[in-house]
């Protein structure tokens, strides 16, 4: 399913199944583009590629007035959890031809 949409916080989490190869992510917020705007906010989605795939379909990257710095107070990661503040930032990003799952569809309900 193909949508067109821009990701504004991506601080949920993936799946890689094979970190170098394929990977699927969600994020918090998303809103659907129609006609060059913001079109509503998308529910229950998923991003997911090929690493090369991805990073290949890259069409523009936006400017320094674009960036921003997110962060978590934990890393989410191990059992029990690991207590490490994460931080990332990054500026906006067009990317074109990615794969975007509604995750409410694809789990059968």
């Amino acid at each position: 399913m193909k949508h067109r949409l821009t990701c504004i916080d991506a601080r949920r989490g993936g799946m890689p199944s094979d970190p170098s190869v394929n990977f699927q992510f969600t994020g918090q917020r998303a809103y659907a583009i129609r006609n060059g705007r913001l079109d509503g906010q998308v529910r229950d989605f998923a991003y997911q590629a090929t690493t090369t795939d991805f990073w290949g379909s890259m069409a523009a990257v936006g400017g320094p007035r674009t960036y921003v710095l997110g962060g978590a107070f934990n890393c989410g990661k191990a059992q029990p959890g690991q207590i490490a503040a994460v931080s990332h930032g990054c500026p906006s990003a067009l990317f074109k031809g990615v794969n975007i799952l509604n995750t409410t569809e694809e789990a059968g309900r």
